[in-house]
């Protein structure tokens, strides 16, 4: 009997003892499923930093193994361990920690888990530098393909992957779970580069790798990863965590390589935009803070996107509200039907600019003038009494993710602050409050206007979710209002709708953290997410096809009415690309003073008219937003008989000139004797 009730009470309680079940205040974290991925990876972590010292690799490596089952039983003594490396890491710690996937015996485990999802290995390539490029060394890369390499020859299409890994570990076969299985679901080749890591080569040494690997695919029509090179490929970016950063960032600098309109007049070429976009819980965000401001809230409680933040709204509250158990709060309907200025707290939130809070000092005087003096009427009592009744309270303050998830499994506050200053290295001094390409969450509206579709998967309980809900919100922003203002203006139809799921598109999978698709063998519920990705790739790349045939028919019509010569001369024309250069963070690049006289019958400049002969590499949709932003303008303002690029240009050519004297360059950039 006692050993049946024994048995009985291990068997209902083995993922209790075990220490698999989630403890508090992990309990209503996370889903049981993560947490048990996360207990397996903690104690990998604990048992690869204890053998790292090891100075044999092979010795090194099986004492990691023999070490991590040691602590998949002491769990405690996991947690410990990580909590005490965490607070003192180096990049040597991070490195061991995110690269142990590609050790020997790992490795092994996880082919064995995974299911055949391709037939050909992954193939090691070298991409070379554009010619425009500072830079002349190869970035290396791997080529993900089911099939032969004589296949390449017949895709016209290319999924370009940026791979995470805090900036400074991981590389492309680290991801080969998700890797494989988007080439073998697709069929599409896909392309993951192996950029150079931090502190070695800190930003924008990485940033620059990947700018240069679109550029090259463009310039070369495929040809570097050995497409037949007939036609430009259409590209598709893809990044996860740092990844998707650089993913994000590359998309900016190649929208911003086309924002100067003295380069149009010059002839210089603008890189087609990719395809799309897909970004797996990015980092945004370099500079952390604490709190929301009111700008991030207000595009979080958007009401297009309350459905989709719902959950992260109510962990926002419930930051507040765990604390103060006893009071009372009303539900988000409440304050959209409250049409005076709110009295009581909305998920932590407040909506009015000065928020009323009622204090003891205000309320006590009111209530002891109620008994020392006689009331004249009943109106006056009930006014009285109603007063000293205690306010619902209100806040303001709502915290950041990563403050709300400080005590995350995966991703630590200090683990952000190691990669941060990893990143940027000790020479750079970077704005943090500016500097779109180290923190693309304040990228300009100009830039985010002219978005990719772009795709968003991120776990409800990441320490990053803020960064991707409050771009996807700024990126819906920005569309919004270039729709509004075109449909204003008579571009659009009064009765078009606001489409915005073929704009932005956001998944927030509740109970889950950060890197789930790293480790899909102890997760198995990664996989849908792998394979949702593949359909987003194939999604975006059907829409392009059929935008592909409405410019193709556009061409035609152009052709059947007299514009082929402009065609064909288009399409034959040289154009020369410039790119930033490596030591530029952000702004324009300083240029030679240019004028321009404009009129009403102008010609256009020879580069407007050869977008149409580009190729691939500008659609329909896109020659319609040109044409629409040129309406634009004609009715906003009108041109002054002399214009200049920008402000910034101007003060940029006068301290270029101040400085070109004192370093003894000529206006023609040669060294004075």
């Amino acid at each position: 009997m006692v050993f049946t009730l024994l048995w009985l009470y291990v068997s209902r309680n083995f993922g209790q003892i075990l220490g698999l079940e989630c403890p508090e205040p992990l309990a209503n974290l996370y889903s049981r499923s993560y947490f048990r991925a996360t207990w397996v990876t903690t104690a990998l972590d604990a048992g690869f930093w204890t053998a790292m010292r090891i100075r044999r690799k092979r010795l090194r490596d099986f004492a990691s193994i023999v070490f991590s089952v040691y602590y998949l039983i002491a769990a405690e003594q996991a947690d410990e361990k990580t909590r005490k490396v965490r607070g003192m890491l180096t990049v040597d710690h991070l490195r061991v920690s995110w690269n142990k996937s590609t050790t020997p015996y790992i490795s092994f485990f996880t082919r064995l888990l995974r299911p055949r999802l391709a037939r050909y290995p992954p193939r090691a390539i070298r991409i070379p530098r554009p010619s425009e490029s500072s830079y002349t060394e190869p970035v290396s890369a791997w080529l993900f393909f089911d099939g032969p390499l004589s296949a390449l020859k017949h895709h016209t299409k290319v999924v370009l992957d940026i791979p995470g890994g805090g900036f400074v570990a991981m590389s492309p076969r680290n991801n080969d779970d998700k890797l494989l299985a988007w080439a073998g679901k697709t069929g599409l080749p896909i392309l993951s580069l192996d950029y150079k890591k931090a502190p070695e080569h800190p930003y924008p040494y990485s940033l620059n790798e990947c700018y240069d690997v679109y550029h090259t695919i463009v310039a070369s029509r495929g040809r570097c990863i050995g497409l037949s090179g007939t036609s430009c490929p259409r590209v598709v970016i893809t990044g996860d965590s740092a990844g998707g950063n650089l993913a994000t960032g590359t998309v900016l600098m190649i929208l911003q390589s086309a924002t100067i309109d003295a380069r149009r007049w010059h002839g210089e070429e603008t890189l087609p935009v990719p395809e799309g976009l897909i970004l797996m819980y990015p980092g945004l965000d370099m500079n952390i803070g604490n709190w929301m401001t009111d700008e991030q809230m207000s595009l979080i409680k958007d009401r297009q996107m309350r459905k989709t933040n719902r959950n992260v709204l109510r962990r926002k509250s419930e930051d507040y509200s765990n604390l103060t158990p006893g009071t009372p709060h009303h539900s988000d309907d409440e304050e959209e039907n409250n049409t005076s200025p709110p009295q009581v707290m909305t998920n932590g939130i407040a909506e009015s600019p000065r928020p009323q809070v009622a204090s003891p000092t205000s309320i006590e005087p009111a209530t002891s003038a109620a008994h020392l003096t006689q009331p004249s009427n009943i109106a006056t009592q009930s006014a009285t009494l109603a007063s000293s009744k205690p306010h619902q309270l209100k806040t303001r303050l709502a915290m950041s993710s990563m403050i709300s998830y400080f005590n995350d499994r995966v991703l630590t506050p200090e683990m952000m602050r190691a990669m941060i200053i990893l990143y940027v290295g000790p020479h750079n001094r970077p704005d943090f409050s500016t500097d779109f390409l180290l923190s693309p969450l304040l990228a300009p509206e100009n830039l985010l206007v002219r978005f990719p579709k772009t795709y968003f998967l991120t776990g409800e309980r990441d320490p990053l979710v803020d960064d991707t809900v409050i771009f996807a919100g700024r990126i819906r922003q920005a569309k919004w209002n270039d729709w509004r203002e075109r449909q204003e203006l008579g571009l659009l139809k009064s009765k078009a709708k606001f489409e915005e799921k073929d704009l932005v598109e956001v998944v927030l999978i509740p109970g889950i953290s950060h890197g789930f698709l790293q480790f899909v063998s102890v997760f198995p519920e990664g996989w849908k997410h792998i394979y949702r990705c593949a359909r987003w790739m194939e999604d975006i790349f059907a829409r392009s096809d059929e935008d592909q045939v409405h410019e193709n028919v556009g061409r035609r019509h152009e052709v059947a009415n007299g514009d082929e010569d402009d065609y064909l001369t288009a399409g034959s024309k040289h154009h020369r690309h410039h790119r930033r250069m490596k030591t530029e963070s952000s702004g324009d690049e300083d240029r030679p003073l240019e004028m321009s006289m404009a009129s009403s019958t102008k010609s256009p400049p020879p580069s407007v008219k050869s977008s149409r002969g580009r190729g691939r590499g500008h659609r329909s949709k896109h020659a319609q937003t040109v044409d629409e932003n040129d309406k634009r303008s004609q009715l906003k303002k009108n041109r002054s008989m002399v214009s200049l690029a920008s402000e910034e240009d101007l003060l940029g050519r006068r301290m270029k000139g101040l400085a070109g004297g004192l370093m003894g360059m000529t206006s023609q950039g040669i060294d004075t004797p």
